[in-house]
């Protein structure tokens, strides 16, 4: 089964220094058709303006993954960590028992473009946990690059879940299939430029569930950044 989620029917949240779409039901945004698909809760497509940002502000029991696509995102928290994050960079914050963290432009003239993913994890309780990982254009141009997983593999950030997220950087003839074991579905959000998934064409923000298939397959792909998520049911 096959379900479209287009980028024009996300939520949307405006506050002057930022430029929110919700792909899931988030803050002011509520909609019970779209809660979350399996432990994915969160994608949430971030601009924000130069200097300004997230005050300190707490969270618990939520695997928090942050995937930087323009400028430079800083970040503080209650663990003693500290970090600029720009493209390519991959961040996992494991929230657990409480932490309390911002999220900051780190820069005074150009903005930040950033995709900020909520996973609920399998256990809760856990202390908190920080990773971060790079990831180049290279290691993701025509492949599914593992960037997030349960058991960081392959260089991944680990994350407490039975779930995978790969990347993948696709133009022109380029055609990749992830196969889908049973009882498992998949979420792919297209970041920008289109591609065809599973023969539906996608652009830039729109996504698609897809359960009872036996693979994800891309192609057709035009200057396209994906993400793929695989999913237990």
């Amino acid at each position: 089964m096959l379900n479209v989620r287009k980028s024009n029917e996300r939520g949307a949240a405006s506050f002057g220094w930022l430029n929110s779409q919700h792909s899931f039901s988030f803050g002011h945004y509520y909609d019970l058709k779209h809660m979350g698909f399996g432990p994915l809760r969160v994608i949430n497509e971030d601009h924000v303006a130069p200097g300004r940002g997230f005050d300190s502000h707490g969270h618990r029991d939520m695997e928090i993954i942050s995937y930087v696509l323009e400028g430079a995102l800083e970040h503080k928290d209650s663990m003693g960590n500290g970090s600029v994050l720009r493209y390519g960079d991959v961040q996992r914050m494991s929230a657990g028992s409480g932490v309390v963290h911002s999220e900051y432009n780190h820069s005074k003239e150009e903005g930040v473009h950033f995709l900020q993913i909520w996973i609920e994890p399998n256990t809760t309780g856990e202390p908190p946990g920080y990773e971060e990982q790079h990831f180049d254009a290279a290691s993701k141009q025509g492949r599914l690059r593992l960037i997030a997983s349960n058991d960081g593999r392959e260089g991944s950030v680990s994350m407490r879940q039975d779930a995978s997220i790969y990347a993948t950087i696709m133009n022109g003839g380029d055609a990749l299939d992830h196969p889908l074991a049973p009882g498992r579905q998949a979420y792919v959000h297209v970041i920008r430029g289109r591609a065809t998934v599973n023969g539906v064409q996608l652009q830039g923000g729109d996504a698609l569930k897809i359960t009872d298939e036996d693979a994800v397959r891309l192609g057709q792909a035009e200057a396209a950044e994906i993400l793929v998520f695989d999913l237990p049911r």
